[in-house]
């Protein structure tokens, strides 16, 4: 793909659509679709409903109308943020993880919209620890994402492209 521009909503739309798809194989297919409702998928990781009324970590939790619509208004300023960033990106690696926040954070705003709450299922432990809470593909994508922002502002250095008539003239 020669234009690097459509990489960041190409993945905004696939982590849309698998985050959407993989919480309806959960909640209708599944039927894991009520608080208390859960299904051992291998020893360390579980499905079990939870709907999270907050944000991450459960932080801000939108126990009313009002709250839940302003989290939505928060969430799509945000969305908002992370798009027009992603229109002025020019790195490929970035623009993924631009793609992924974005396909995420629109993937829960979308079941707050809808549902009132975000869909979490994931629940990864280790015995009775769970070194995280209840999560889903969203919320996945947008931690992966921002890790590799992340790393590339902290850790990776990129050299300076050089005109070619510098080039010419060193040579």
């Amino acid at each position: 793909m020669k234009n690097i521009r459509w990489w960041g909503p190409i993945v905004a739309a696939i982590v849309f659509v698998i985050d959407q798809v993989v919480k309806l194989i959960v909640t209708q297919g599944l039927g894991i679709r009520q608080l208390g409702d859960m299904m051992d998928v291998l020893p360390i990781f579980r499905l079990r409903f939870v709907p999270n009324v907050g944000v991450s970590l459960g932080l801000l939790p939108a126990n009313s109308e009002a709250a839940r619509w302003a989290l939505v208004v928060l969430t799509v300023g945000i969305a908002i943020g992370v798009a027009v960033w992603m229109l002025r990106e020019r790195n490929r690696a970035d623009l993924i993880a631009l793609g992924m926040v974005l396909g995420g954070a629109l993937g829960n705003i979308l079941d707050r919209v809808r549902l009132g709450y975000v869909t979490d299922f994931a629940d990864l432990h280790f015995g009775e620890w769970s070194p995280f809470l209840v999560f889903n593909v969203a919320d996945a994508a947008i931690t992966i994402g921002v890790l590799i922002l992340l790393v590339r502002a902290l850790l990776v250095r990129e050299k300076p492209k050089t005109p070619a008539s510098v080039e010419n003239v060193n040579a």
